[in-house]
């Protein structure tokens, strides 16, 4: 069978069970079964697949069908610059989240030596993501769950950076360690009646427990606000992830816990997606 006929059958079988990104999908599965990128597969069409690899090629397409994402098959995904380990423990990390990296960067050109917490680390996306950046930076990352902990601490190692990282299975509730330059967070902040209005993918496999922010989409991030208000040092700067129709009430409670509004960035789709915040 020739790369090009693998592809033709998966993608067809996908598009039959109404998968939005079929060819793309296709192609991500195809190259990592056979160990190259998705470069090598257009240019290669012509070339035989193994027998080896079809029965495991088929295997993946089939759970593909059953809309497990592909990061979930694959146990990888892209984001900024690197490939992260991923599982269904953790949030897949999402093109719109690396505005926080980008806004971090941005905001710390002339700065040297900062201190940073994540909130809610996951796979640490985010914060992985600014030190490979800032070599001189330190971060701390917290999460509710031990399974995101430990599948962060396999891209810590991943990436060399486990000399200024430290990982804490915690709530923020009880997380009274340290004072922080930066404060970076990605909460769950999706309300409860929305869920119904979930992609499949999403609600079927992704963790309910990065995604429930209770019944106004805002318990956990007031949590986080109320205690990164405590956390973090004067003139720090907090970067925030919200829904797009939180802008107001999170503006008012930040202001609430003395915090100065910066700006809030608009994500691809021109939705409000990310507070900037600097604690007076």
């Amino acid at each position: 069978m020739k790369l090009q006929t693998a592809l033709y059958e998966a993608s067809r079988l996908l598009a039959k069970k109404k998968v939005i990104s079929a060819n793309l999908d296709s192609e991500i599965l195809l190259s990592h079964v056979i160990k190259k990128d998705r470069k090598y597969v257009l240019l290669n069409l012509s070339e035989s697949l193994k027998k080896r690899y079809i029965c495991e090629y088929r295997n993946l397409i089939k759970k593909r069908s059953l809309l497990k994402p592909v990061s979930y098959i694959t146990g990888k995904k892209e984001f900024w610059k690197y490939e992260f380990n991923i599982s269904e423990d953790v949030l897949i990390p999402r093109p719109d989240t690396e505005l926080i990296v980008d806004q971090v960067l941005k905001f710390t050109k002339f700065k040297s030596k900062q201190k940073i917490l994540d909130i809610g680390i996951g796979s640490g996306c985010i914060l992985l993501s600014i030190l490979k950046e800032r070599l001189d930076f330190s971060g701390i990352g917290i999460d509710i769950s031990k399974k995101s902990i430990d599948l962060c601490k396999t891209n810590v190692t991943k990436f060399g950076l486990k000399n200024r990282v430290k990982l804490f299975n915690s709530d923020i509730d009880n997380f009274k360690y340290g004072k922080y330059d930066l404060i970076i967070s990605n909460p769950p902040y999706i309300k409860n009646l929305d869920f119904k209005y979930l992609d499949k993918d999403v609600i079927g496999f992704e963790p309910k427990l990065a995604l429930d922010g209770g019944l106004n989409g805002i318990s956990v991030v007031e949590k986080v606000i109320n205690k990164s208000s405590e956390l973090i040092k004067k003139k720090g700067k907090f970067f925030l992830e919200i829904a797009f129709d939180q802008r107001k009430i999170i503006r008012e409670l930040l202001k609430k816990k003395g915090f100065y509004i910066n700006k809030v960035v608009k994500d691809l789709a021109g939705n409000d997606r990310c507070i900037i915040s600097t604690k007076l």
